[in-house]
This record gives C-alpha cells, structure tokens and sequence, in this order.
C-alpha cells in the first residue's frame, strides 16, 4: 500500500468515487493514476467502512460475472 500512501488526498477521493462507480473498470483507474486492482482494492478497504467494503466487493464481482456471461 506504499504507493497509494503517497498520492494527494483529493486524488484518493477520486478514486474511490471511480472505484464505486459502475462505469468505470479497474483499467482506466490504473491508466489515470497508475494503480492496479489489487491496489485499489487495499485502498479500498482502507477508506471504506467493512460493511460498504464487502458491499461493493460483491457487486464489482457479480458485475463482473454478468459481463462473462454475455461475452
């Protein structure tokens, strides 16, 4: 988490605010900021509350067993 540590507050805010958006992917959150999925889940888990944390865990997940399926 050495790398997420050291980006500006504003830039964490809008990460998660890309992260628990259903319309961006994890791609274009590492091509704007440089950060992987597994970054951006540990930032994640981090900054939101444990509930919402496995709330939005589950969704990225099942979103992305629906968009398998229609591939």
């Amino acid at each position: 988490m050495k790398k997420t540590q050291s980006l500006p507050l504003e830039h964490i805010s809008e990460i998660v605010q890309m992260a628990l958006s259903d319309h961006v992917s994890f791609a274009d959150i590492e091509q704007d900021f440089g950060l992987d999925d597994k970054a951006v889940k540990a930032l994640m888990r981090d900054t939101l509350k444990p509930g919402s944390y496995k709330s939005w865990r589950k969704r990225v997940r099942d979103f992305a067993d629906r968009r398998a399926h229609y591939k």
